[in-house]
């Protein structure tokens, strides 16, 4: 089955960066959107990031100007760099990737990233 890998978490200080990636492993198919998304404890999971098959970005209010979304379409692979870091960006950072196909979301395990003031 096709499965999302994240990696590139960890533990820094505020106004640091960090950049995670996330690869897809066992897939055929090159995924349609894919993005990140991110859950900090007591709270719900937010949408951080989304990036189009031709590039397209979006961004959650609270990150843009400081994160940046990219992707390797021939690799099945997204990025997230994060710069700048607040100790509010705390959470588990999860890749999302959708099936072009049968528009099924593949989640990834999560990265954790902690940010210390």
């Amino acid at each position: 089955q096709v499965q999302l890998v994240e990696s590139g978490g960890g533990l820094v200080q505020a106004g640091e960066s960090l950049r995670l990636s996330c690869a897809a492993s066992r897939s055929t198919f090159r995924f349609d959107a894919m993005g990140w998304y991110r859950q900090a404890p007591g709270t719900q999971r937010e949408l951080v990031a989304t990036i189009t098959s031709s590039g397209r970005t979006n961004y959650a209010d609270s990150v843009k100007g400081r994160f940046t979304i990219s992707r390797d379409n021939a690799k099945n692979t997204v990025f997230l760099q994060m710069n700048s870091l607040k100790p509010e960006d705390t959470a588990v950072y999860y890749c999302t990737g959708q099936n072009p196909l049968t528009r099924r979301d593949y989640w990834g395990q999560g990265t954790q990233v902690t940010v210390s003031s």
